[in-house]
């Protein structure tokens, strides 16, 4: 094969392990959000459905500050074995490719390359050991006087996990502050 063909696809070879290690990191990136909501319930009603929410979603109260109306929520999310496999294959994708690259960039070195093949579960040993972890859900709920009439509001501010926000927002149908 021609040697600029050879360097050219070794090139793009690399930069398609490059995105593949930020792909495996980012897989246990902490994406942790914050989102307010306005509800027209009382504080107290709010309070309830929040934690019986977060306690059938696998989460304990684990603090509670009245003085600043916050709760702290802790829950363990367990890695996925789906992903854990999927990660693995594809670093193991990704390392025959490079492997076969470097075999016909260097064809005296024979099949060693392939040994970079046993590399690729460590992907989703790292995975495993990082993606499982305790996540934390933050609650806070303060309650506001409306001025034109008696009936009060609560705003509630919520910073966890992206996912749970979701959930979150599907569950209890509570509109967004602006």
């Amino acid at each position: 094969m021609n040697p600029p063909i050879i360097s050219s696809t070794f090139l793009l070879t690399l930069l398609m392990m490059v995105g593949l290690v930020f792909f495996i990191r980012a897989s246990v990136k902490d994406r942790t959000e914050e989102l307010e909501f306005i509800s027209q319930q009382p504080e107290v009603s709010v309070l309830q459905q929040l934690e019986k929410h977060f306690t059938q979603r696998a989460y304990r109260v684990a603090a509670v500050d009245a003085d600043r109306h916050q709760v702290k929520f802790e829950g363990f999310v367990s890695p996925s074995w789906f992903l854990a496999i999927f990660l693995s294959f594809l670093a193991g994708v990704g390392t025959l490719s490079l492997a076969l690259v470097l075999s016909m960039l260097f064809p005296d070195a024979g099949n060693i390359f392939l040994g970079l093949l046993l590399l690729s579960p460590l992907a989703g040993v790292f995975y495993w050991q990082k993606a499982g972890r305790r996540e934390q859900v933050l609650l806070t709920v303060v309650a506001q006087e409306s001025q034109e009439n008696t009936e009060s509001a609560c705003q509630v501010r919520v910073s966890a996990h992206r996912d749970e926000l979701i959930v979150l927002r599907e569950t209890l149908q509570l509109p967004l502050s602006h």
